[in-house]
C-alpha cells in the first residue's frame, strides 16, 4: 500500500497510539490486566448519578432525543450551550467574553490537531515556526500531532528536591530563548504526565512574555480549571483575549462523550470553527446536551469541588502511601502530586530503559506509560527521560495497590540484575 507522508505520519505506531490501544485492550478485551496506564478517569458515584439522570431526561423527551440523534449542529456548537457557558465563566471569574468566544469541539485531542496546525507549521511566507513548550513533561499526545517535522520545542524544567522522597518541575524562565520561531507556547495545567500545578506567578510571566511576542499562550485545562477542577493546591483560573483555554468533559467522567471546549478569542475562536466543519462536519450533541442544565445553573463547578477532587485527592495521597511502603530504599522520587490522576516517578540510576520497564510490566500484566514518550521537542540524550514513568490511581483502589506492588517488584528486579 501506498501511503503519503500523511499517511506514513499518521498511519503509524506512535506513543498515543500504544497507549490507546492498551487501553482499549484493558478495559475491553482483557479485563484481568492491571490498567494503571491511560486517562481514563475513575467512577465518581455522585457525579455518575447527575449524568444518569441527565441522560434519562433527554432520553424520554422526545424533543430532546430528537435534538440528540437527529440534528446537526452549528460548527462552533449548540448556541444556548456557549452562551450559558459564557455566562458562567464571566460571572464567577469577571472574563471579558461572549459566547463568541467559545467553541465545541470532538474532545480535546482533535481541538488540538486543529489549533497548532492552525499555529504552527509553514506559514504562508514559506517560514517555519513551532510550538513551544515551556515545561517538559509534557502531554503525550501532542507528540505527533504536526503536520511537519520539528514541530515543537523545548526547555528543560529545573528541578527542586523536596522531603520525603518528593520533587517538583519548575519553568526555567531562565533557558527559554528567544522564541523568535515561535508560533505559541503551550502548558497543560495540571500538568498531564507529572500532576504538576504551575503557579500562578509562572502562568503569569508566560502570559507576560507570549503578549511581549505577540503569539498565543495556550493552555490545556483536560484536568483543571475551571473545571473538572482537579487541583490539591491553590491555585488561579487564567484567561484573557491572548489565551487559548482548551477544556474537556472527560475527566468529569465523560471521556466517551468526546467533547472539548475552546475558549479563545472571536477571531481565533471564528477560523477554528471553520478549520473544524472541514475536519468534522459538526460537533457531537451528547456532551452538550448532558452538560446544558450544569453549566445553566453553575452546578458544573460545584461537581468538580464538591466530589472530583476530593475523590483523586484521596486516591493520590493512598497511592504515594502504598509507594513508599512498597519501594523502600531503592532510589526514587515521586512528583509532588498537586492534580491531575497520575504520580510520576523517576528512578534516578535506573539501570534499564522505562520502555524496557514498561515492557516487563506489560508481560507480567500491569500497564504503565514509559517516561520517555512525553518530552517533546526535547534533546533524547537527557538520560531523565528515561528514568520515569507515568502511573494512573484512578481505577479500583484494590487492583491499584496490587499493581503498585507489582511494579515496585520490576523495579527491585531492574535494581539487582
Amino acid at each position: 500500500m501506498n501511503l503519503s507522508q500523511f499517511g506514513h505520519k499518521f498511519g503509524g505506531t506512535t506513543g498515543i497510539v500504544e497507549l490507546m490501544d492498551d487501553l482499549g485492550t484493558a478495559l475491553n478485551e482483557n479485563p484481568e490486566m492491571i490498567f494503571m496506564g491511560g486517562g481514563n478517569p475513575g467512577e465518581v458515584p455522585q457525579v455518575e448519578a447527575v449524568f444518569k439522570q441527565r441522560l434519562q431526561s433527554i432520553v424520554d423527551n422526545p424533543a430532546l432525543l430528537r435534538r440528540l440523534t437527529g440534528v446537526y449542529q452549528s460548527p462552533q456548537g449548540d448556541r444556548q450551550v456557549l452562551v450559558d457557558i459564557a455566562k458562567l465563566l464571566k460571572k464567577q471569574f469577571n472574563w471579558n467574553l461572549t459566547d463568541k468566544n467559545i467553541a465545541i469541539s470532538n474532545g480535546s485531542q482533535p481541538a488540538f490537531f486543529i489549533l497548532y496546525n492552525m499555529l504552527a507549521g509553514t506559514m504562508t511566507d514559506g517560514r517555519h515556526k513551532s510550538i513551544h513548550l515551556p515545561l517538559a513533561p509534557e502531554y503525550i499526545g501532542y507528540s505527533d500531532i504536526g503536520l511537519t517535522e520539528n514541530f515543537f520545542t523545548a526547555t528543560r524544567p529545573d528541578i527542586e528536591l523536596l522531603d520525603n522522597n518528593l520533587f517538583k518541575y519548575h519553568v526555567d524562565f531562565s533557558n527559554i530563548g528567544s522564541l523568535d520561531n515561535t508560533a505559541a507556547l503551550c502548558v497543560s495545567r495540571p500538568t498531564n504526565p507529572t500532576g504538576n500545578v504551575l503557579t500562578d506567578y509562572e502562568i503569569e510571566q508566560l502570559d507576560e512574555i507570549a503578549r511581549n511576542k505577540n503569539i498565543p499562550l495556550i493552555i490545556d485545562g483536560a484536568y483543571g480549571l475551571p473545571f473538572p477542577g482537579i487541583l490539591f493546591n491553590q491555585a488561579q483560573p487564567h484567561w484573557n483575549p491572548n489565551t487559548i483555554l482548551v477544556l474537556s468533559l472527560s475527566k468529569l467522567g465523560l471521556p466517551g462523550v468526546r467533547t472539548g471546549i475552546v475558549v479563545a478569542s472571536e477571531e481565533l475562536i471564528n477560523a477554528f470553527s471553520n478549520a473544524n466543519t472541514v475536519v468534522s462536519l459538526a460537533c457531537g450533541n451528547l456532551g452538550p446536551m448532558m452538560t446544558a442544565e450544569l453549566f445553566k445553573s453553575g452546578d458544573m463547578l460545584m461537581l468538580g469541588e464538591r466530589y472530583v477532587r476530593p475523590f483523586y485527592k484521596h486516591r493520590a495521597s493512598e497511592a504515594v502511601d502504598i509507594f513508599r511502603h512498597a519501594l523502600g530504599s531503592i532510589p526514587y522520587r515521586i512528583h509532588r502530586p498537586e492534580g491531575a490522576i497520575f504520580l510520576w516517578l523517576w528512578f534516578d540510576g535506573l539501570p534499564i530503559t522505562s520502555q524496557e520497564l514498561y515492557e516487563r510490566l506489560k508481560r507480567r500484566g500491569v500497564l504503565i506509560v514509559p517516561g520517555h514518550n512525553f518530552f517533546p521537542g526535547m534533546d533524547s540524550t537527557w538520560q531523565h527521560q528515561q528514568e520515569c514513568i507515568r502511573v494512573s490511581y484512578a481505577q479500583d483502589a484494590t487492583i491499584v495497590k496490587k499493581g503498585i506492588y507489582m511494579i515496585a517488584e520490576e523495579v527491585k528486579r531492574a535494581y539487582s540484575e
